[in-house]
């Protein structure tokens, strides 16, 4: 049986086998049709008698693109290897986000299973992969995607990301899939023609908002919770990171997060720049939204100011030594305070929330990639305060991430680009990035041109590099300090951290139950009143002594 939720029709013709069938329509709007469509049988959709044949809203393949038709797939005929597999708990992990166009030179989800084994060596315990879901032309980000059910087809199709994830499994590494329940992209986005899938009542940076709690919107959360639960039935994956979801709207007595929380059998892992702890909080009697973690903006953004001395657009909030120290003791930094980017306050306190709640990091790709030139901390940072910083970010008390690329130092920027096939929406994109770029006091003019297929191509991994001397030392540093992480107990704790600074001396004293982290961010050598074991230091640490950026790990 085939079938199709659209309300709005008054007829509805199965396009299949060259054929057209009408469906007959059921209760609650759905269409359904007796006549089989065995797999690998292109179809669609017309509705109202239109010369259009739409593409199926739940389509688990879309070999010719978004505006084509749909393909069924059967999903039991893949030959998983992973039964073996159990997914390690989060709290002990370490993630390593990657866009799969650009993670390699083919961009496929087959030539990445070629690098696993660098991961794997590396000591990351899990992979998170940018969205995968079908979105317009061949390259691009993926948080424009409309085909929501279907993997990307140039990434290699639904067997390719099977291939992946079972290969994954197979090298110890988890999988969490980026997915994108805010808005859809405006280029192939067929659900306004099916049913209320979009509010007016709401507005998005991106467009429509995603019906959750206005007429019809029953069937919308249905169908994405269903299609949460579907990457995790059909693709294996471990866990999901919902993009945006301060701009998931929704008023309902339940709102949708607690529902696909409860029903989806994975980590659910948000980013959201709400400073709410109710995200991560468990459903229940605390009325939690059930997420098993949070990615903490704050955290980054003190970091990231403290290294760089930057204070441009939301970095303005951000700067002194004493913000570092309250995220690793607090999550948040602003957590009741005003917040002069905001020009409100901001936030509220974590309580009693584990501190792997949330994950921290140095990077991640809208870090990097909504910079104007797309430049890693490895194009901001001396070499020295690379290491402090990879260090602090992996024995924070956090759940650490790392950027692809991040843990070599790599020398690609990684930019904002896109492959739109409708010139008008490729000019308003263009346009739209100059000038978001002004806050940040960035000249327009040097914004690369999204779709210009040399950002695409510039912003790919260079594996050549990897064993030259300084990436390679780079790479060593990581992997020592994750293998610190991963064989002292006190550093994934779920305890949150005491820190002391002196923002004139620019150093930070950061304890971890037996363990001490001391890091000089100045360039002058400073002394340290701390004694005990060196686990690791990225310098000598002689005397009390430390160099300047430079950091020491001592255990008491």
């Amino acid at each position: 049986m085939t079938e199709v939720w659209a309300p709005y029709a008054s007829s509805v013709l199965l396009d299949a086998n060259g054929t057209r069938t009408p469906m007959v329509r059921g209760d609650g709007g759905w269409w359904r049709s007796a006549e089989p469509l065995p797999p690998g049988t292109d179809y669609g959709f017309v509705l109202d008698g239109s010369d259009d044949v739409l593409p199926d809203p739940r389509s688990p393949r879309q070999p010719d693109g978004v505006h084509g038709r749909s393909r069924t797939v059967d999903h039991a005929a893949f030959a998983w290897t992973d039964a073996g597999w159990s997914r390690p708990p989060l709290a002990g992990a370490v993630v390593y986000e990657l866009h799969v166009g650009t993670f390699t030179p083919e961009g496929t989800f087959d030539a990445a299973i070629a690098h696993l084994p660098h991961l794997a060596n590396l000591g990351v315990t899990a992979v998170e992969l940018l969205p995968v879901n079908a979105f317009p032309g061949t390259h691009g980000w993926g948080y424009d995607g409309v085909g929501l059910w279907a993997p990307h087809e140039p990434y290699g199709g639904p067997d390719g990301l099977k291939r992946l994830v079972d290969a994954c499994h197979a090298a110890g590494l988890a999988v969490v899939l980026d997915v994108v329940y805010n808005h859809l992209g405006p280029s192939g986005n067929y659900l306004g023609r099916f049913g209320p899938y979009f509010t007016d009542r709401y507005r998005t940076p991106w467009g429509p908002a995603v019906n959750y709690d206005d007429e019809g919107s029953h069937e919308v959360r249905e169908f994405v919770v269903g299609n949460a639960r579907m990457w995790v039935r059909d693709y294996h994956v471990d866990g999901l990171r919902l993009d945006a979801v301060h701009a998931i709207f929704d008023q309902s007595a339940t709102h949708v997060l607690e529902e696909l929380t409860a029903r989806v059998d994975a980590w659910v892992i948000a980013e959201s720049d709400l400073n709410d702890p109710r995200v991560v909080t468990p459903r229940g009697p605390r009325n939690g939204l059930g997420c098993d973690a949070q990615w903490s903006d704050d955290f980054h953004h003190a970091l990231h100011a403290a290294l760089t001395g930057e204070r441009d657009g939301y970095y303005a909030d951000f700067g002194p030594l004493a913000h570092v120290a309250k995220a690793l003791e607090g999550a948040y930094v602003y957590d009741g305070q005003h917040s002069a980017y905001r020009g409100r306050r901001h936030g509220r306190p974590v309580a009693d929330l584990p501190a792997t709640a949330f994950l921290g990091y140095l990077q991640d790709h809208d870090q990097v990639g909504n910079r104007a030139l797309g430049e890693r901390s490895s194009h901001l940072l001396s070499p020295g305060l690379l290491k402090v910083g990879a260090a602090l970010v992996l024995t924070a008390p956090f759940v650490p991430m790392l950027f692809m690329g991040e843990e070599w130092g790599a020398s690609t920027p990684w930019q904002y680009f896109t492959d739109h096939d409708d010139p008008g929406l490729a000019d308003a994109v263009r346009k739209g990035r100059r000038e978001e770029f002004r806050a940040f006091g960035w000249d327009p003019d040097d914004v690369p041109d999204p779709q210009d297929p040399a950002t695409f191509a510039r912003s790919r991994l260079r594996w050549d590099e990897v064993t030259e001397p300084a990436h390679a030392d780079l790479l060593d540093w990581h992997r020592r300090l994750i293998a610190l992480r991963r064989g002292v107990p006190a550093l994934t704790d779920g305890c949150l951290a005491q820190a002391t600074f002196d923002e004139a001396a620019r150093t930070l004293v950061v304890e971890r139950g037996d363990v001490v982290v001391l890091a000089n961010l100045g360039g002058e050598p400073r002394t340290f009143d701390a004694a005990g074991e060196v686990l690791l230091a990225s310098a000598a640490y002689d005397g009390g002594v430390l160099p300047g950026e430079s950091v020491a790990i001592l255990r008491r």
